[in-house]
């Protein structure tokens, strides 16, 4: 992604734009306006989904949207425009003077095809805002779309980031709880850090990560887009990548993976796929891959001459 910011004014932006995004303060706003105008494809587009994060804490509406809505239209990069469109269903009814615009970039056949279907369920989402403002409904339950009251909204919010209603959001958190609790049983190979991983392929990714003092989470919740919550096997914060190991051949399997894959590239995000046949020249492939990113991997000193034997 082009930048025409120098490398470190670059990292230093792009870790403030996650960080802000990450707050929940919403008197951050002005500032993340200032990261969405630097010359930069990738702190523009954290910037925006960083101002749509904040909707939810009361973050000034018209100002928000002012800033969101000419990077949807006139963004520098399609990942930008994606970005800011999806910010903009958070705002959703303060959005509604500018219908028309969306709607023409919904169909407009030069754009992406990913920059087209944001636009349009933007544009399907601030409709459904202006019907309910008049009939008096604030919010939607996400998975029965029925009107929500505020404490529902505010609970669900507060949990899960989402809008459920109370017999939805019991159910969600069961099969949450119930599925975090099957993952935290697999984890039983662990890594030279202590890290508890579910396989051996993962365990030399994690190893290979801290022989390269690269910062890593394992299996850290991730909302990616809307309607969906991934896990990534691997998220580096430095660098803001993701490590997917895939390490099983079921059919299954493969349509979950097919379908985590789309959505990171849907998203735009930084993904490196190992498989099993590239665990024999591991060190080679994470390189090389993280290279396409400009993520230069530092050499090993002498004093880890084992542990890249064994790796």
């Amino acid at each position: 992604m082009k930048s025409f910011m120098g490398p470190a004014e670059h990292h230093i932006a792009v870790q403030r734009a996650l960080l802000l995004g990450r707050s929940g303060d919403p008197t951050v706003l002005p500032e993340l306006i200032t990261l969405s105008k630097l010359p930069s494809n990738e702190v523009q587009r954290l910037a925006a989904s960083a101002i749509g994060k904040l909707a939810g804490f009361g973050a000034d509406a018209s100002v928000a949207v002012s800033t969101l809505v000419p990077l949807a239209l006139h963004g520098r990069h399609p990942q930008t425009q994606q970005y800011a469109l999806r910010a903009l269903k958070a705002y959703a009814a303060a959005a509604q003077a500018h219908l028309s615009d969306l709607r023409d970039l919904a169909h407009n056949p030069s754009q992406r095809d990913y920059v087209r279907a944001a636009a349009l369920t933007t544009v399907e989402a601030i409709e459904q805002a202006v019907r309910d403002g008049e009939a008096v409904v604030a919010h939607r339950c996400q998975r029965c779309h029925a009107a929500i009251s505020a404490e529902e909204y505010r609970q669900a919010q507060q949990s899960f980031q989402r809008a459920y209603r109370g017999r939805c959001y019991d159910e969600v958190f069961l099969e949450r709880r119930n599925f975090e609790t099957q993952v935290e049983l697999q984890k039983t190979v662990e890594a030279r850090d202590g890290t508890l991983v579910q396989s051996a392929g993962e365990r030399r990714i994690a190893e290979w990560l801290s022989l390269h003092n690269m910062r890593y989470r394992y299996d850290a919740k991730f909302r990616i887009i809307g309607e969906f919550q991934i896990r990534p096997d691997f998220y580096l914060p430095e660098v803001d990548a993701y490590i997917e190991y895939w390490g099983m051949d079921t059919p299954q399997y493969k349509m979950s993976m097919y379908k985590k894959q789309m959505l990171y590239q849907q998203e735009g995000k930084r993904l490196v796929s190992v498989y099993p046949q590239d665990l024999p020249h591991l060190d080679q492939h994470l390189k090389s891959k993280l290279a396409l990113f400009g993520v230069v991997v530092g050499e090993r000193s002498e004093s880890a001459n084992q542990v890249r034997r064994e790796l």
